[in-house]
């Protein structure tokens, strides 16, 4: 994940690395203005309060990210994620849109920070390479994308089949929270689809709903 934020051009701020085993990315990192420290077990330990000890651990300034605006302007297939406050989820959803070939993702001010920790591990540093952005206003973007077909995911028996949908040209799939789903504005103003489960099931997790969703409106 240091080589990924090194190779995205994030600029390096501090890194703490193994003493014993000194990875060959703390070079680089020095090599770009950061400067690395070097510990035992025990003070890497201390130092980062994790469970799991790694070779490097490394902070960057945070890299500038787009407008809402410049970011739908710039994308065919927009992820766009409303009220999704978990990091894992953001980390999977971040990661699995990457995989399926989507070009960037929307987030509401609800939502997980995708350079947080937890979601830049799940997403294994692809947040560094698929442009994000945050917006305080989502359905206002929303209405404002007359340029491209909007799909929400809802468990609603009433909603469309994703397995009927055959997008062409530019478009956008909305995930909304667990708990709650989308809100009814964001429904408004989007056609709701619906992955088709088994009797007895009634929702997926969103990261997997997300993954369906980018395969089936890829």
């Amino acid at each position: 994940m240091v080589q990924r934020a090194l190779d995205a051009g994030c600029r390096p701020f501090r890194a703490l690395v193994d003493g014993s085993h000194i990875p060959a990315v703390a070079d680089r990192f020095i090599a770009g203005g950061g400067e690395a420290f070097v510990g035992g077990d025990a003070v890497r330990r201390m130092v980062a309060g994790l469970g799991v000890l790694h070779s490097v651990i490394a902070l960057f300034h945070r890299p500038p990210r787009p407008s809402a605006s410049e970011l739908v302007s710039r994308c065919t297939r927009l992820v766009i994620v409303e009220g999704v406050d978990n990091p894992a989820n953001i980390g999977s959803i971040i990661r699995n849109a990457a995989a399926l070939g989507w070009d960037g993702v929307l987030l509401d001010h609800t939502s997980a920070d995708p350079l947080s920790r937890r979601a830049l591990r799940v997403a294994m540093g692809t947040a560094f390479s698929l442009p994000h952005a945050r917006t305080t206003t989502l359905v206002d973007e929303l209405r404002a994308m007359t340029d491209r077909d909007l799909y929400s995911l809802t468990p609603d028996p009433l909603a469309t089949d994703i397995r009927e949908i055959a997008p062409v040209g530019r478009r956008a799939v909305l995930i909304g929270s667990e708990r709650a789903g989308l809100s009814e504005t964001a429904l408004a103003v989007t056609t709701p689809v619906r992955i088709p489960m088994a009797d007895g099931v009634d929702s997926l997790n969103a990261a997997a709903a997300a993954a369906i969703a980018c395969y089936a409106l890829g």
